[in-house]
């Protein structure tokens, strides 16, 4: 699996994972998920992502977007 791939995959993961717990939790985990939003948005325009460094570390090819 590419890094591209991989990072989509976390990213959908973790806004799955957020609502999960905005629905069973609390209303305030949609904090998380507007953070989740954010991140992804200025990965877009930066190319700057955490995930994806963390990732690439861990030895995952790199693909057309990272």
């Amino acid at each position: 699996m590419s890094l591209d791939r991989m990072v989509l995959a976390f990213a959908g993961i973790m806004v799955l994972i957020s609502v999960l717990l905005t629905a069973l939790v609390s209303i305030y985990f949609l904090w998380f998920t507007a953070f989740i939003g954010i991140n992804m948005l200025q990965s877009a325009f930066t190319g700057f992502c955490p995930a994806a460094m963390i990732f690439r570390k861990l030895g995952f090819k790199p693909g057309c977007a990272f």
